[in-house]
């Protein structure tokens, strides 16, 4: 294991007894053909399922719908990437050469298969309760987030949520533009820009498909939003 990597698993707080796991959940599928797909696969299932059992024991008065848009907004592409980058996940991922110029590393879809792709190999190296306790371990402070209700946005889909923030504020819905296209046809990343002119306020968001993108880029725009509203963020107008 290399000195990145051990730093990684202690990061991780879970010791891998199969170290070779850690290394394919971190190998993107350019480098060759030992990748993390197949770990990315099982550490979704693992993730949606650690989630939603930590999420029916601390929400006990919530109903499905709750729970379910919960679950999605802590288990989605951003908050993995946000997870990804504060594990330095960018620093130890393996790609070719040609991948990593092109800012591979960085891009929030390849960090967060790799994320999902290291709680599938703690299961496959410990079972499910280790998983479940990394997941525990990962997302603690945003299910604790979302138990007081400081975060005002997991409730509902981000397009609509933005699109009543403004309109109770009367100011006009934001616009949403592609700003790049990247990947193959059968595999493409699209980067969307969203505008808010009347509030001088540009977000970008990326997704596997147009609307993916938009609504990354909304919810972006909308934490900033609730950010600056907040008494003594020294961002409110």
């Amino acid at each position: 294991m290399t000195p990145q990597l051990a730093a990684l698993q202690q990061r991780l707080a879970h010791p891998f007894g199969q170290p070779e796991l850690l290394q394919r959940a971190v190998t993107h599928r350019s480098f060759g053909a030992d990748h993390n797909e197949r770990l990315e696969f099982l550490g979704d299932a693992v993730l949606s399922l650690a989630v939603s059992s930590l999420l029916y024991e601390r929400f006990a008065g919530s109903d499905e719908g709750d729970l379910t848009r919960i679950r999605a907004h802590l288990v989605r592409e951003d908050s993995l990437h946000r997870l990804a980058l504060g594990l330095g996940l960018p620093q130890v991922l393996r790609m070719s050469d040609g991948e990593a110029k092109g800012g591979g590393a960085q891009r929030p879809s390849i960090l967060a298969d790799a994320m999902e792709a290291i709680i599938g190999a703690t299961f496959v190296d410990a079972g499910y309760e280790a998983a479940r306790a990394l997941v525990t371990r990962l997302l603690s402070d945003a299910i604790a987030d979302a138990a007081s209700g400081s975060s005002e946005t997991w409730g509902k889909d981000a397009k609509t949520a933005l699109q009543e923030w403004l309109q109770a504020r009367k100011l006009a819905v934001p616009s949403y533009r592609i700003s790049e296209t990247r990947g193959q046809a059968h595999a493409q990343t699209f980067e969307v820009e969203c505008a808010v002119p009347a509030l001088s306020l540009l977000t970008k968001g990326e997704g596997r498909s147009r609307r993916a993108a938009e609504q990354d880029a909304a919810r972006r725009l909308l934490d900033e939003l609730i950010a600056r509203d907040k008494p003594g963020s020294g961002l409110r107008d």
